[in-house]
């Protein structure tokens, strides 16, 4: 009796070892997805930010902030001598062509995109924004919501070639390659077209009913397919390009201030202030879906693409928490001093306009603050 019972015991505990051992593998969560973030560092400084720019073929990362452009290596993130001379500039433009790169700012400051030195400053009218390297024409539009609506520069000189009235404030462009320039009109919910040889407007192509407040555009410019990502209601706006036809409409994160599309992978993405990452994959002309949503963190909500790595990355930055009954922070100088690269997570704060994704108390903010720089790929 009693050596009986031992093989019935040791078989028990060789079932229940085997069910333990299962147990994980059948909780274990469905994959996430194939972007992650595989890449990011930090630093410290003062001064507002807007936008962001890979140069893909000089392998360098720009970011406006304060009185000067910040500038990274694009592969290590590690930080490089900043462009100085600014005065509230938005974002940076490259001429590919002639190899010289230009702010939105006043007055704007073209550089040599290799060597980093300043060629020359150029007094514009209006209040900068966003920028546009045009490569048909081989300009820069620089983008004002206050007219002249558009200062339109030679990328070769820097001279002004002309301005354009859009009778609307622009928030981001993009260009075909083949003449024409789309152009998001973020307070009339619609998206302008221009001929960049005549430096008209020949078009406009109504978002009403479908998306308000277009501030992130994409083109698909060998399908002439726009993506307008929109605030109100947050989606992203499919359109023909060639006549403004509706495709599709797709939901995507809250608070969006910048887009693109990808025509390595055929992917749109648009980055939000709620701290997620909208990629949406065109399988055809005619088919569209939400692919993944990337958490990234809170007020990311501008990004710039690495053509050349397929990465995309986004900028934010994250105030200080104040002590109890510690005066507020005083400005401080607006030079960038290096950090460690601890994790990324917990709130952050983007010292730009309110209602772009996030809670405000930023507004007029210039004491220190975190830069949060966060590559994603895959």
């Amino acid at each position: 009796m009693k050596s009986s019972c031992i093989p019935a015991r040791f078989l028990l505990a060789i079932t229940m070892f085997a069910l333990a051992s299962l147990a994980p593998a059948q909780s274990s969560p469905a994959p996430a997805g194939p972007y992650k973030i595989v890449q990011k560092t930090q630093l410290m400084g003062t001064g507002r930010i807007d936008y962001v720019t890979a140069d893909s073929v000089n392998r360098r990362l720009y970011v406006p902030r304060g009185n000067s452009v910040l500038t990274f290596d694009l592969d290590s993130l590690e930080p490089l001598t900043p462009i100085p001379g600014l005065m509230g500039g938005h974002g940076v433009a490259i001429d590919t062509v002639s190899g010289h790169a230009f702010s939105s700012s006043m007055p704007v400051i073209m550089w040599d995109a290799k060597t980093l030195k300043t060629i020359k400053t150029i007094a514009v009218q209006g209040r900068p924004d966003g920028i546009l390297f045009e490569p048909y024409t081989e300009r820069i539009y620089v983008l004002s919501h206050q007219p002249p609506n558009v200062t339109v520069l030679d990328g070769k000189d820097g001279s002004i070639v002309g301005t354009i009235d859009l009778g609307a404030a622009p928030e981001q462009a993009a260009s075909d390659g083949n003449g024409n320039v789309y152009v998001d009109l973020e307070d009339k919910d619609s998206i302008g077209v221009v001929d960049a040889k005549a430096l008209k407007v020949t078009g406009t192509y109504g978002l009403s009913g479908k998306g308000g407040g277009p501030g992130g555009l994409g083109l698909d410019a060998k399908n002439h397919i726009l993506f307008a990502f929109c605030h109100q209601p947050a989606v992203a706006v499919i359109l023909s390009a060639v006549d403004g036809k509706l495709l599709t409409m797709l939901p995507i994160g809250n608070g969006t201030d910048g887009g693109g599309f990808n025509p390595n992978t055929m992917e749109a993405f648009s980055s939000q202030g709620d701290g997620t990452l909208t990629i949406i994959k065109e399988s055809s002309p005619t088919s569209f879906a939400v692919e993944q949503t990337v958490q990234t963190t809170p007020r990311a909500k501008t990004c710039t693409l690495d053509t050349k790595k397929d990465h995309i990355i986004v900028i934010a930055t994250e105030r200080p928490a104040p002590s109890p009954g510690a005066p507020p922070a005083a400005v401080v100088a607006t030079s960038p001093v290096a950090a460690p690269m601890p994790s990324v997570s917990g709130s952050t704060g983007e010292l730009g306009r309110p209602g772009r994704g996030g809670p405000g108390g930023w507004r007029g903010y210039s004491g220190p603050a975190m830069l949060h720089i966060l590559v994603v790929g895959q």
